[in-house]
């Protein structure tokens, strides 16, 4: 399996390794200190959220009348992936960095991307079949519209439908045929 490195992923398992490093050494020095790093780190880790990934990539962040107009045009783009979240999910705050970096990669005048906060439009969830109740389960939401026509979504229509494994570029883009929607608009189709 091939592993996927970017320099925050870099930063990320070299700060983790100094820390265990400074664990290590506090653990030779005095253990008392140790026991101290680690229940400090432990509570600080358990109780901050990591924040959402704040650049938007090629995707447009709409309100439900920019959604309902540009799904209704018909001078817009053949396909337009939506993904519904909301802030307050921790499932959406670890996959928000996903989106974006499909959208950089597919986006074309095939193929559009958009975001829509459901923290912030509720009522936006019941229109298109998303259950916000039971902990915000089907959050986030990827659907993706063809001529303003649902084609497919992610995770599947059902209530309790969550998705057991975690959301990833790749599982989108197989489950969206993203790779076909780009050879289309590169052939020309």
């Amino acid at each position: 399996m091939v592993r996927e490195e970017t320099w925050e992923a870099f930063v990320a398992d070299s700060l983790l390794y100094a820390k265990i490093f400074l664990i290590a050494v506090s653990l030779i020095m005095d253990y008392r200190v140790a026991i101290w790093f680690s229940v400090i780190f432990s509570v600080i880790y358990l109780l901050a959220q990591q924040p959402a990934f704040s650049k938007l990539g090629t995707a447009k962040k709409l309100t439900p009348m920019q959604l309902e107009d540009l799904l209704s045009d018909g001078s817009t783009t053949k396909y337009w992936l939506i993904e519904f979240f909301a802030c307050s999910s921790s499932k959406c705050v670890r996959s928000s960095r996903c989106f974006p970096e499909l959208s950089i990669t597919y986006s074309n005048n095939l193929l559009s991307f958009g975001t829509v906060d459901l923290g912030l439009f509720p009522n936006t969830a019941a229109k298109f079949g998303i259950s916000l109740a039971g902990g915000m389960s089907q959050l986030p939401t990827y659907i993706l519209f063809e001529k303003g026509v649902e084609v497919s979504r992610f995770p599947d229509f059902y209530v309790d439908a969550a998705p057991s494994l975690p959301i990833t570029k790749k599982l989108l883009c197989q489950h969206f045929e993203l790779d076909r929607l780009l050879l289309d608009y590169i052939n020309g189709s």
